[in-house]
Order: structure tokens, then sequence, then C-alpha cells
């Protein structure tokens, strides 16, 4: 599940003890069971609340299997529900931190801080077998800072009887898409949902698709000319009010699109199995489109990467614990990728064995991302998206696009320049 949306409203509580740290509630944990009355060390896992059925009993039962196969070492799944970074932040200031912890668009700061562990002796031989993009995405001064659990694919879903009998063909431009959006509303519903806020992903996919970056070489680069043009056309999805707004979930759950409130949504590869259920083969999958012709059509690539508490105390056998999930376990990982919603195995060879994603739509949303695919850079962390949101937010209300932009990017670096303090 893609990472920076965990909201309490969508993952749920399960259920569960309930775990303290530092006085306040942090979420549910498991007893580690199995062959752990002899073990000599006692793993706390962290997890992010997914709300795809049975995602917390299958984290519990690859953590039981584990405990089973290393009788001195048991594992304890936290399962956290709710703002799941805030609480993750300030519990690693803590003695209550966690030994082994997923974030969701991985920050390089955590490296720089001496938070998270390299992981370079984990990969061994099977390095070549990850993906390009997931290694560098956890390459942080030449060593591996994390293994990348999943690859989340975020794209545009649409209702292909919807536009059909609007005589609209799906969108290719961002003209295109405002036209289409705007096409498709009527009294009864918009066009497009994007979000609650009517802002979501659509910035940065907005400086991407037309040619420009959010930052590079560690430099803001998303207030460029392109950037300006882009992220001030967004106002006009506001200005024709063809964009659904505070709906009963965000734009991560597709219960907008299924329950056919809206024709076009963004939404994640996760969703699929449930869209296709309710939907059958009415719909269709689109990149975000181009800007303009010789822009750059987007699929955002987010997912989980698994770390290690490098200030823990168990740091080893937390290691330990990560190479047997996360890089000997094949059959599990590909269990973990498709039997819980759809998201992409990051080792090339499970990837190719996930049967699942190899067919219909699913395919085609593989290959689309494989071709478009975008991750945010790994200094892209809460505090620069957003300001960058906000600013979006700001033009999208008639603000003046260049200068607010301008003036977001000196805060903006600030803000990353402070990421190797």
């Amino acid at each position: 599940m893609s990472a920076h949306r965990t909201h309490l409203s969508r993952r749920g509580f399960l259920g569960g003890s309930v775990m303290i740290v530092g006085g306040a509630v942090v979420g549910c944990s498991t007893d580690p069971t199995g062959s752990s009355s002899g073990a000599k060390t006692t793993l706390n896992v962290w997890s992010h609340a997914y709300g795809e059925a049975g995602t917390q009993q299958a984290l519990t039962r690859y953590a039981n299997e584990f405990t089973k196969a290393h009788s001195d070492i048991a594992v304890k799944v936290t399962w956290v529900p709710g703002d799941y970074t805030s609480k993750l932040n300030a519990t690693l200031l803590t003695e209550g931190a966690p030994d082994i912890f997923e974030v969701g668009d991985f920050n390089a700061a955590m490296a720089w801080r001496g938070q998270i562990a390299p992981l370079d002796d984990l990969y061994g031989s099977v390095k070549a077998d990850f993906n390009r993009a997931a290694v560098d995405y956890v390459t942080v001064d030449g060593k591996l800072h994390g293994v990348k659990m999943i690859d989340d694919l975020m794209l545009l879903y649409y209702r292909k009887s919807v536009l059909a009998e609007a005589g609209i063909t799906p969108p290719t431009t961002f003209d295109a898409l405002v036209a289409a959006a705007k096409a498709l509303t009527t009294k009864k519903g918009k066009g497009l949902f994007v979000g609650n806020d009517g802002i979501g992903d659509t910035p940065a996919l907005a400086v991407l698709s037309n040619g420009g970056a959010l930052v590079t070489g560690g430099k803001v680069a998303f207030a460029s000319v392109q950037g300006v043009e882009a992220v001030s056309a967004l106002k006009r999805l506001h200005d024709d009010k063809s964009l659904l707004l505070g709906f009963t979930t965000d734009w991560w759950d597709p219960s907008a699109f299924t329950q056919n409130v809206v024709p076009m949504q963004w939404c994640g590869l996760w969703a699929m199995p449930a869209i296709q259920k309710e939907l059958g083969d009415d719909f269709g999958v689109l990149p975000w489109p181009a800007f303009k012709r010789g822009g750059s059509p987007v699929v955002k690539v987010g997912g989980w990467t698994s770390c290690v508490n490098a200030k823990g105390k168990n740091v080893e056998a937390a290691k330990k614990f990560v190479k047997w999930l996360w890089v000997e376990q094949t059959d599990l990982q590909k269990d973990w990728s498709e039997s819980y919603g759809f998201h992409v195995p990051p080792r090339k060879s499970v990837a190719a064995a996930a049967n699942k994603l190899a067919q219909g739509t699913a395919k085609e949303t593989v290959e689309l991302a494989a071709k478009y695919g975008r991750s945010n850079p790994n200094t892209w962390d809460t505090a620069v998206s957003t300001l960058f949101n906000a600013a979006a937010t700001k033009i999208a209300g008639g603000g003046n696009a260049a200068k607010i932009l301008a003036d977001v990017a000196k805060k903006a670096q600030t803000e990353i320049d402070k990421q190797h303090d």
C-alpha cells in the first residue's frame, strides 16, 4: 500500500493486544509464538496497518515461521494504526523503539542520522536479482540501508463504458484529462477523484509529466519553468469543479470508483482485485498523462522498505530476520505481493513468477510502470512534501504560482539541508 497516507480510516484497527510506548498507545501486537520458549532474543517488528484483508495474519504467520526455524530468536509483530510515520519517528527516539520497522517513501535522512543500519551483507549473490530502482532507492552514500518489500504502483483508473457512452477517448494529455473530467461531471457526480483535498499526488505528477524534477542532486527543482507551468495548470480542475472532494474514504481506497461515484480515479495497483470483483472488465488503466505533447506520462512507484534499527540492542538478530524474509523466502515474498491486493515484488525472479500480475490489466499496469515509473527522491520527506502540497493548494486557489513555488522552494531546501545534520 502507498506510503504516505496512513490514516486510521484506511488502516483500520483490527484487534489484538495494545502496546504502549512512552505512555502513548501505539498499536496492537502479537505474542511471539512457535518454538520461542528458549529464545534468547525477542525482536519487535513494526508494521503500519495495511488495509487489505489478511495482511496482519500473513505477517504474523511469517514471523511464526521464522521463530519456529530459529529457536534462539522470537518475533513479535506490532500492528500500528493511524499516523504510522509520526508514531515511528517519535518512538525511534525512545527505549521502546522497534528492532525492525517498515518505511514508506524511504528517506535518506534516517541513514544520515544513524537510525537505520547498512544491510549490504544481507543481499549477497542475489543483489542482482533485485530491480535496479529498488536497489538505488535504498542506497545512501554507497551503502544499502534497507530491503524493499514491495513496489506499489499508482495510476489512473477509468470506466470504459462511461467514457465510451460520453464519446470520450481515454486522456493522454493534461488538456484531455481536464476536458474529460469536465465533460463527465454532472449534477449527480464529479468526473475525477485524486484525493479528498483535491490535491493528492497531483502537484508532483504535474511537475514530472512536464519534464521537470522534484529534487536534483540534493537541490530543490520543482520551482523550474516546467514546474510552475504544470502546477499552475492544476487550478483548471478546481475552477471547473470537476473534482470529487470530501468522500468517505480517500484516493487509496477504490470505493468512489467501484460505487459509480466517479468514472475516473487516481488509485493503486493494490486495489485492482477489489475493482475487478465489482466491475468485471469494465475498467481501464492509464498513467498520469503527459502535461503536453513531448511531456512524460507518469506511473508513480512507491512501496515499503524493511529497515533495521541501528541503535537497537538486537541488530544482528534483526538483520537475520530481514534477510530470511525479504531476501531468502521467495515463496513468502510472492504470497505477500499477490495474495492481499496486487503489488510488484522487487526481486525480478519473484515478479516473473507472480502469475496474477502476468495477465490482463495487472500485466498492463506492470508494463506501464516499466515504461513510465517514477519514484520520489529519497530526500522527499514529510516536511518537504507538506510544504510543496501546501503551496499547490494556494496556487489552486488563485495564488501566483511562480512566486509561491520560489518561496516554498527555499523553505524546502532548508529542510533537505537539515537532513544531513
